[in-house]
């Protein structure tokens, strides 16, 4: 269990380096101050929603595996879990080698809609959780990993929704900083925004193939049960 759960958090906070996440929660933000207004309502509806379609897929997802698992009377052999390492390990190296789109912008006119009821946030983050939540190959790979405990932990589900919460906490650090207004947190403000931004996407990669080359050989260590 203690495995499970380090990995668990490491793959939640390779998940929380999430640029356009940041982005628009920095654009809550901004908006939130030219109006004058507290921008918590706002952002605690938009990761709300998003928190909200990451559970909900989490469960999901992992109650399907378990029921086909159970209906089809699947028994997972070191030979499958090895397997299952090697594809999972090479396809987090094939996609750090992606291309990544890092020109998500911290403004934008979508933010007008909601200037009146910050609580469609919600909605938005909704949407969006349900494009970003199935192509997440970290979280992906989690519920793959609590789907193949057998039995399965019996608070698997709080292990999926302490996941998705992990996940957002970037976004959550930003919100806390920007709802005080010393000149220190405002600081730490500005340097987090630009690191996620600048340094996201270069430091996803790198943790992808870390993680990715841990699978891969620790699958080839154990060659002699691939087969």
């Amino acid at each position: 269990m203690a495995v499970l759960l380090l990995t668990l958090l490491g793959f939640a906070l390779l998940d929380a380096l999430d640029v356009l996440l940041v982005a628009i929660t920095t654009a809550v933000v901004a908006d939130s101050r030219l109006a004058r207004r507290s921008p918590l309502v706002g952002v605690l509806s938009f990761l709300g929603g998003v928190f909200a379609v990451s559970v909900l897929f989490g469960v999901a997802t992992v109650l399907g595996i378990d029921f086909l698992v159970r209906l089809l009377d699947f028994d997972l052999t070191p030979t499958l879990r090895y397997w299952g390492e090697l594809v999972i390990g090479l396809v987090l190296i094939a996609v750090a080698a992606l291309p990544v789109d890092t020109g998500a912008a911290p403004g934008g006119r979508w933010v007008e809609p909601v200037r009146k009821y910050p609580w469609l946030m919600g909605v938005i983050g909704f949407t969006l959780g349900l494009a970003k939540v199935p192509t997440s190959v970290p979280y992906l790979a989690a519920l793959a990993m609590i789907s193949a405990q057998r039995p399965l932990p019996a608070i698997w589900p709080v292990l999926v929704a302490a996941y998705c919460l992990v996940a957002l906490v970037l976004p959550l650090a930003v919100l806390a900083l920007a709802l005080r207004r010393t000149t220190g947190a405002r600081r730490m403000y500005r340097v987090l925004v630009r690191g996620v931004t600048r340094f996201g996407p270069p430091v996803v990669r790198v943790l992808f193939v870390v993680f990715g080359v841990v699978l891969v050989v620790d699958a080839l260590v154990h060659a002699g049960q691939l087969w």
